[in-house]
């Protein structure tokens, strides 16, 4: 059974480490209930960028919150066209280098950058619950920090191995050069960097589900996630059909 002609009402947060599907299926999600979509991760990402480009090392806090505090960082929230810029420009391919993909843990790992970019992303959650559609929103504390009183909280999760091969695949399709043992073993170090920061830590929030989509497609992810919308009466407007 599918759900079409459906409209999300309120939010979804799906959290996760990196290579469990987070950004496809939060992207099909959103599209196909009518949502807006906000990739929190890519905000961190051009956070990062503009330290990076400022030639600031990602362990000096001081001079991190001096650089991110006078970037402009501009994330769109449309699923079929999603898009981060840095001070007026597109960022979206620069920010899924190596170089960012190696600080990004370092940067997001301090307070005052959590703080600003939390309340940015908490003004454009809000914006999206002003009018019908709401939103899903993808990122590692989002259960837990930006949005607690999501509707549906999912923690997404799969193997090192997997994701590590899914990574490698994503950057070889976009026309990055694809490694995996260098993907396996940052797979792991972000791992270890984004569950041990003293800052909102990646982890399950304690109501939300547990979804390990190791061996799991798209396809068979977003049905279970649609059940779960469904099942927490998220869905305005849905009529059951079938293929």
């Amino acid at each position: 059974m599918h759900v079409a002609h459906a409209r999300l009402r309120g939010v979804v947060a799906l959290d996760g480490p990196s290579g469990t599907g987070k950004s496809t299926v939060s992207r099909k999600l959103a599209s196909a209930l009518g949502a807006t979509y906000l990739d929190t991760g890519a905000m961190y990402r051009a956070a990062t960028l503009a330290v990076l480009r400022a030639e600031v090392e990602p362990s000096d806090a001081a001079e991190v919150v001096r650089v991110v505090r006078a970037a402009t960082l501009i994330v769109g929230t449309d699923p079929e066209q999603p898009s981060v810029s840095l001070d007026g420009v597109d960022v979206g391919q620069e920010i899924r280098g190596p170089e960012v993909t190696g600080a990004v843990s370092a940067v997001s790992a301090v307070a005052e950058v959590r703080e600003q970019l939390v309340a940015q992303q908490r003004r454009l959650i809000g914006e999206a619950l002003e009018s019908p559609g709401g939103m899903v929103v993808e990122g590692r504390d989002i259960g837990t920090v930006v949005a607690p009183d999501a509707g549906l909280k999912v923690y997404l999760t799969a193997s090192a191995h997997a994701r590590a091969q899914r990574r490698t695949a994503q950057d070889v399709s976009e026309g990055r050069a694809g490694d995996l043992d260098r993907t396996h073993a940052d797979v792991q170090r972000r791992d270890a960097l984004d569950s041990g920061r003293k800052v909102a830590p990646l982890r399950k929030a304690d109501d939300a589900l547990e979804l390990d989509t190791t061996d799991l497609g798209v396809v068979e992810v977003l049905e279970q996630l649609h059940k779960h919308v469904e099942s927490r009466g998220l869905v305005a407007g849905a009529e059951r059909t079938t293929p």
